[in-house]
């Protein structure tokens, strides 16, 4: 029992992860209707920034994060104007998604040309160590404890965002009809530029936590852990913010159990046997909504 306590808190840390990267997917195809492939790999950059700004510049971790995520944010900013806005109007959905596969392996290759292929030791931002559970026999790791807390703070800060404040209800009416929002005087083009940059703040979020936990770095760390949160953002109903926490915190807690009780080399392959059991009963998600086209 305490074995299986132990795997189940680690499978809610890694689904908190997922989690977190799934916002991002979930909130540019929620608004913008496009899935942003690179956006594992801003988590990467992400990581690599506050690497580089613990052990070059010898910054402080909380300060390392912050600057990470601010990069993140132009970073995101700069990709949707770049290579996203022109192709909006225009461009095919089938166009924009090879789009966005060839910003993946451009950030891909860039890190490979700066940092080289080698794995770097990453070293964790999170000082506490954690406390122990059923008498030491349950370990708590102050990673863990951190990852899920910041999953629950910021899938609560921007649910409160999107429901209660402007810029959140600007973020629907683009979501719901870019026209009609354009129309009653909503930036669209602006709104759209803000959803790119909290999905790639919070993608360095991810990013850290993640090799915090897991501390290894390379350019093509991102690119799994990436995947596997958008299986989590379909898993959990794309488009959907609580869908994302949802579809992240199971995906991870699948992973763990099928690492633990079937075998490690199989567990990728169940988690996407699963989404696909899950969308044949319910091809929405679990918490999406069937939208009804007119014609």
């Amino acid at each position: 029992m305490t074995s299986f306590l132990s795997y189940l808190i680690n499978g809610i840390s890694l689904g908190s992860v997922y989690a977190i990267i799934a916002l991002g997917y979930t909130m540019v195809y929620g608004i913008a209707k496009m899935l942003n492939f690179a956006h594992g790999d801003v988590i990467m950059v992400g990581a690599y920034i506050t690497f580089l700004a613990m052990t070059a510049a010898g910054m402080p971790p909380v300060l390392a994060v912050i600057l990470s995520m601010i990069l993140c944010t132009v970073l995101g900013i700069t990709i949707e104007r770049i290579a996203y806005k022109p192709l909006r109007n225009s461009a095919s959905n089938l166009a924009v998604l090879i789009t966005a596969i060839g910003v993946s392996y451009f950030l891909q290759n860039v890190a490979l040309l700066i940092f080289g292929a080698n794995t770097k030791s990453f070293s964790s931002v999170v000082v506490y160590e954690g406390f122990q559970l059923a008498d030491g026999e349950i370990n708590v790791s102050g990673v863990t404890l951190v990852t899920i807390l910041a999953c629950i703070i910021i899938m609560s800060v921007l649910t409160w965002f999107v429901n209660k404040t402007k810029a959140g209800q600007a973020m629907r009416a683009v979501s719901e009809d870019k026209g009609a929002a354009q129309l009653m005087g909503i930036n669209v083009n602006g709104t759209i530029a803000l959803t790119f940059a909290i999905g790639s703040g919070l993608a360095a979020v991810a990013g850290v936590l993640l090799c915090s936990a897991y501390p290894s770095l390379n350019p093509y760390t991102g690119s799994m852990p990436g995947i596997k949160a958008f299986v989590a953002a379909v898993f959990g109903g794309i488009g959907s913010i609580p869908g994302a926490m949802i579809g992240g915190i199971l995906l991870g807690v699948i992973e763990i159990l099928s690492k633990a009780y079937i075998s490690s080399q199989l567990s990728d392959a169940i988690v996407f046997a699963v989404l696909i059991i899950v969308l044949l009963v319910k091809p929405t998600g679990i918490l999406g909504k069937k939208i009804q086209e007119k014609v």
